[in-house]
């Protein structure tokens, strides 16, 4: 507790930015092979985003997990997701596809066995559920793993004519049924039913609720049992299965780094739903380093408002939950890839990030919770 008040009033004065109480972002910080950078911005009444970055002398673990229906489920994950990283990790003598996918498995269960134990108290705790997106670097080898439609993107520099230019390189799969292959996938997996997914006011969703089609969570189309659970169904949301609908398998994509790599960007889908991939690795690859990814975040934001024909400072000064009409939380971690960086163990560095549990309630100081937890 000592060393989160140390920090406060440090992390605190990046916490505003242009008056707005709903940003907040670190400029610049040191990994393995090169520097990060993050920035999150709020738009619910409750910041259903949560972000880590875990570094040391041989690995960098990045977290971006987007929750829904509230934000029981993302802030759960971002507590243990990285823990069973690190131990299954030790367990089988180093990172790879099978310890992501175990934590991944590992933190599905536990989150599943939570629902269980709150429903008598919190019924709607069994429709929240978040996607999952985590960028593991070790060993000059990339791996990434995702759940849901958060995204991770490659800058990279093109090769002949397009040397003098940055290419993107989308790493990761968006599971959103918005995507036909992915309705497709869905469909395939349930031919006896016509309608697991549906096209209802302009947008597809499976079973009539839902675009994701995997997550951590929303156990009540997972786990046909909650829907008929007496409590649960009191409480509404009930949708007869079969079999699940949604799934915790992760897709993982792993490859080793190269010359031309110069950067990732994760982000939730709330910057994706307003930057294209190429137009994001642009404005990574043309600013400076210090304040990129709360640039990034600005840029989204300007986008946002520019759909409205409002202006950008005018989104600044709408308040959260209502701020959700205008744009989703944002969460966006750069990292860069600098492949001839002097050696990250002689700075003796280790440590981690992550962003505060609530913007508002970290920048107006009202909860204690909400510091933001560093260590380095």
């Amino acid at each position: 507790m000592m060393m989160r008040s140390c920090c406060r009033p440090l992390e605190r004065c990046f916490g505003r930015i242009n008056g707005d109480g709903l940003l907040w972002h670190m400029d610049l910080k040191p990994h393995a092979s090169g520097d990060f950078s993050i920035a999150v911005v709020q738009a619910n009444s409750s910041l259903e985003d949560q972000s880590q970055v875990f570094t040391s002398p041989s690995a960098t673990y990045v977290g971006v997990y987007d929750g829904h229906g509230g934000p029981e489920a993302s802030r759960f994950v971002n507590r243990h997701l990285f823990s069973y990283l690190h131990k299954f990790s030790k367990e089988q003598g180093g990172l790879s596809s099978d310890v992501i996918k175990r934590a991944f498995h590992a933190t599905e269960e536990d989150f599943i066995q939570l629902v269980k134990r709150s429903l008598p108290v919190m019924p709607k705790i069994a429709s929240v559920g978040s996607c999952c997106l985590v960028g593991a670097i070790s060993e000059g080898e990339l791996y990434v793993a995702n759940l849901g439609d958060s995204r991770a993107v490659l800058g990279r520099r093109g090769f002949d004519a397009e040397k003098n230019s940055v290419v993107a390189e989308r790493l990761s799969t968006d599971h959103n049924v918005s995507c036909e292959e992915v309705r497709k996938e869905v469909e395939s997996l349930h031919p006896d039913d016509p309608d697991v997914v549906v096209y209802i006011r302009g947008v597809w969703r499976i079973k009539g609720i839902i675009q994701v089609s995997r997550s951590i969570g929303d156990a009540y189309l997972k786990k046909p049992e909650f829907n008929r659970d007496p409590i649960f169904q009191r409480y509404g949301n009930l949708v007869p299965l079969k079999r699940p609908v949604l799934t915790a398998e992760p897709s993982i994509v792993t490859r080793s780094i190269r010359p031309h790599d110069l950067f990732l960007i994760f982000a939730s889908d709330g910057l994706w739903e307003q930057l294209s991939d190429q137009s994001a690795v642009e404005i990574v690859f043309k600013n400076p380093r210090a304040g990129i990814a709360k640039r990034l975040v600005r840029a989204a934001l300007q986008e946002a408002a520019k759909k409205r024909e409002m202006r950008y400072r005018d989104i600044q000064k709408i308040e959260k939950g209502i701020r959700r009409y205008f744009h989703d939380d944002i969460t966006v971690i750069v990292i860069y890839l600098d492949h001839q960086k002097e050696s990250f163990h002689s700075k003796g560095t280790l440590g981690s990030i992550t962003a505060p549990v609530d913007i508002f309630s970290f920048n107006s100081n009202d909860a204690e919770e909400n510091q933001v937890i560093e260590a380095f």
